[in-house]
């Protein structure tokens, strides 16, 4: 049976592992499976991803490029575009993007255009497993009739299962290999194998019974993220009305042993999964007349966190006599999180453009983010992409404004509060020392 051949090619280490998309899930994963001694080939419609890799080097903070070289020396690791190579992988893995449209429905086409690539090389004894972000129901029931048109059958043929990415850029603690992961197959036999095979990679796989099953629970785990970092946020902003520090609460409640846990405002939500993931669970629910309420409502008071800090912004200025137009506002930190380079969703590009919507003259600091562009923009030129700017003594003097957007650990908070006016710290990056001991303005969320 395919079950068992399958299973004795990977615990021979006889297997070959594809991986297609080479970003921030499909690297560490390619990555951890060549580690483990396997052949791994990662696929890519990117050219320079793949030379990249190719010569050893690694455009992921989280995978070194000592790492990467090592294994590209050993012929253990390599990356191509050549889709060909898919009909010698005995396991193929999805790590292809899921974004939403502009409607914020799901657009899975990356994930159709994948699936297409392997159906045309689809054979006897191979593994395919998806891993990008999907609504309940993607794997059984747009992937297993794509595959099973090709005229191979489930179990007989081939097995299919889905397991989430669960990946946390920049978490020096958590990576690949010591994240518990889910594994749901379409078929028991799929499930058995597929969570064989993250098991030579990573320490602890949880099986569930159903693909659905684990779709959904990647769906639920970012849902309850937005809906409680939403609370969060409207308690930021009740606290600011009644002149309360936010913080300071968040802290006393965080004492309770039982029947709390901290979740902290910010500018907005960004990333590859918190402002996506619950859009997907809620377009499934609208499709069944099932009204999902807390998701719906997270998103807007999520999605209104710009605004608040441009009031923030105006409030402060207004305080100084000075108008928003005009102003010389300088951003630290574009990146959606600390400490990486990633701004995929970013709060900071939303910030931007409202500042610059109101006239005000924007420049920002970032050290992971040389340049960021705009898509989106409401005004004229306001779409004109930004370089990051040296974060000179002049620039924090001459700055009206200075918002601390993303709380990157290498940037000198207190040479910040010693040199700027106005700060609107929107991640508690002011300790209260720093508060005490500057002579800015502090504007805390």
């Amino acid at each position: 049976m395919v079950k068992e051949q399958i299973t004795a090619s990977i615990k021979a280490k006889r297997a070959r592992i594809g991986v297609v998309g080479l970003g921030y899930v499909g690297l560490p994963l390619l990555t951890e499976f060549a580690r483990a001694g396997f052949q791994a080939i990662g696929f890519e419609v990117d050219s320079d991803k793949a030379a990249r890799i190719n010569a050893g080097d690694s455009y992921i903070g989280d995978v070194p490029r000592s790492v990467i070289k090592e294994l590209v020396d050993s012929k253990r690791l390599s990356a191509t575009t050549d889709f060909d190579q898919l009909q010698d992988c005995d396991a193929v893995i999805i790590c292809v993007p899921t974004p939403l449209r502009k409607t914020k429905e799901p657009d899975v086409s990356y994930i159709l255009a994948a699936a297409d690539e392997i159906k045309q090389r689809l054979h006897r004894g191979q593994l395919i497993i998806l891993e990008s972000t999907t609504y309940p129901g993607t794997t059984d029931e747009v992937l297993l009739p794509m595959f099973e048109a090709s005229g191979l059958k489930l179990d007989e043929d081939f097995l299919l299962a889905f397991s989430p990415e669960r990946v946390d850029p920049g978490n020096p603690q958590f990576q690949t290999h010591n994240i518990p992961k889910v594994v749901g197959g379409v078929t028991s036999d799929s499930t058995d194998v597929a969570a064989f095979l993250y098991s030579q990679i990573v320490n602890e796989v949880h099986a569930v019974s159903s693909a659905r099953v684990a779709e959904t629970a990647k769906l639920l785990e970012n849902t309850f993220r937005a809906v409680n970092i939403g609370m969060a946020n409207e308690m930021a902003r009740l606290c600011y009305a009644l002149n309360i520090d936010t913080w300071e609460v968040i802290r006393a409640a965080a004492t309770k042993p039982f029947g709390f846990m901290a979740f902290y405002p910010g500018p907005g939500i960004g990333g590859h999964c918190i402002p996506l993931d619950p859009h997907y669970l809620s377009w499934k629910a609208r499709q069944h007349g099932f009204d999902s309420r807390f998701i719906g409502l997270a998103e807007e008071v999520n999605s209104r966190m710009p605004d608040h800090v441009v009031q923030l912004v105006a409030d402060g200025l207004n305080d100084e006599s000075k108008s928003m137009k005009g102003s010389r506002i300088l951003l630290l930190g574009v990146a959606y999180k600390q400490d990486i380079d990633d701004v995929r969703e970013s709060p900071a590009l939303s910030i931007i453009d409202r500042l610059r919507t109101k006239g005000a003259e924007v420049s920002y600091h970032d050290p992971f983010v040389k340049e960021v562009r705009f898509e989106d923009a409401h005004t004229e030129g306001g779409g004109q992409p930004l370089d990051s700017v040296p974060l000179t003594d002049d620039e924090l003097r001459t700055a009206d404004c200075i918002v601390i957007v993303t709380n990157h650990s290498g940037i000198d908070y207190q040479r910040v509060c010693r040199l700027g006016s106005l700060i609107v710290d929107t991640r508690n990056a002011l300790n209260g020392d720093l508060r005490r001991d500057s002579s800015a303005r502090i504007i805390r969320l």
